[in-house]
């Protein structure tokens, strides 16, 4: 089983020196915009992967005017205390220690307290760019699988050097063959081992996204969920020297399993293109539901769900069809935050469960 206790945020985003205290497995955090509701969520995600949610610079995150920024966080994992400690020097360099122990690398803690989060801008999942899906993809199997993470460590490292090798031919006019070789044969190495445990777990993790779907939605609406790939019977290495004359004009990799995505339709037709506002919303939560449900399947406790803003985003009846499920048939920790104290007391009271209400003034 996994709580958290207890935070407390120094210099961080609009919290100069405050602490919070955690008394019930579901947390309802309420305040007007711009009191600090969404920075609390992303305090505990930043405890958990050692950086925002957001995509902003970690300089970005300090108080305004100061420089560094703390972090504590008190767990209780399994029965035993653990304190987690997150620091941003003045200088920007990050430290982090758990119980007292520094971490070389942070990939190391990755996993350690896993939390979900589902905010207003994880829309761009559903209709944004692939990227957006590959992350959700990385996010996952690198919590719980070590060897995918170091290989996806990898992999980047080399497509970097070989987009710079790339862009090199086009400033001198002449390519090393011999490194591009050597290049291609680590790429090829790291992007199958990727490519395979992409494979197997999405065969597990769609099917599980429908299912969830249905249980928010009430119905499947007849959505198809498939993995792209262009490593779908086809050898990387060959893709790689096959595309080498398209790569020198881009200057970039453009095969390889950093081109990977997840491809949702409706009814046979693109799901951005056909589906209902309400279908969205559906779809997404189930995509970040399923996340919340492989973890607890693979580390044996339910993570820390993180659900900003989520009143906003669905009707009535799968707003109580989700609360319903992960509040009272779920044992793990819920932070909720809305604008509304009375909606959200409305929603638990209608749920029967009991709730600590943090009510936020600026």
């Amino acid at each position: 089983m996994l709580r958290l206790n207890q935070i407390e945020l120094i210099q961080f985003r609009n919290y100069l020196n405050q602490g919070f205290l955690f008394q019930e497995r579901v947390v309802g955090i309420c305040g007007k915009n711009g009191t600090g509701k969404t920075n609390q969520l992303d305090a505990i995600h930043y405890l958990s992967f050692a950086k925002s949610y957001f995509s902003r610079a970690d300089q970005t995150n300090v108080h305004h005017g100061l420089q560094g920024l703390r972090l504590v966080g008190n767990y209780d994992l399994n029965g035993e205390t653990q304190e987690l400690i997150y620091i941003m020097r003045e200088n920007n360099r990050k430290e982090m220690n758990l119980n007292g122990e520094p971490y070389q690398k942070f990939s190391d803690h990755l996993g350690k307290f896993p939390a979900v989060m589902i905010a207003p801008d994880d829309i761009t999942l559903i209709g944004g760019a692939s990227e957006e899906r590959r992350k959700l993809i990385d996010s996952i199997l690198s919590q719980i699988n070590k060897p995918y993470l170091l290989s996806l460590i990898q992999y980047n490292k080399i497509l970097q050097q070989r987009n710079s090798l790339l862009k090199l031919w086009a400033d001198q006019g002449s390519l090393d063959e011999t490194l591009l070789s050597i290049l291609d044969q680590q790429l090829s190495v790291q992007g199958n081992q990727i490519y395979q445990i992409r494979q197997e777990f999405l065969a597990q993790y769609l099917p599980l996204v429908g299912e969830i779907y249905q249980k928010i939605a009430g119905q499947s609406d007849n959505i198809q969920l498939q993995y792209q790939s262009q490593l779908h019977g086809a050898d990387i290495l060959a893709l790689l020297g096959s595309n080498l004359p398209k790569d020198k004009a881009l200057q970039r990799t453009s095969a390889g399993i950093h081109r990977d995505d997840l491809v949702f339709q409706l009814q046979d037709q693109s799901f951005k293109t056909e589906a209902s506002q309400g279908q969205r919303k559906s779809l997404l939560f189930a995509l970040k539901l399923a996340e919340w449900q492989v973890l607890k399947k693979e580390k044996g406790f339910t993570p820390i769900l993180l659900l900003d803003d989520v009143f906003e985003k669905l009707d009535k009846t799968r707003m109580f069809q989700l609360l319903q499920w992960v509040c009272t048939q779920s044992d793990g920790q819920v932070f909720i935050t809305d604008t509304h104290p009375e909606r959200l007391k409305e929603q638990m009271d209608q749920i029967q469960t009991s709730f600590q209400l943090i009510e936020l003034n600026n």
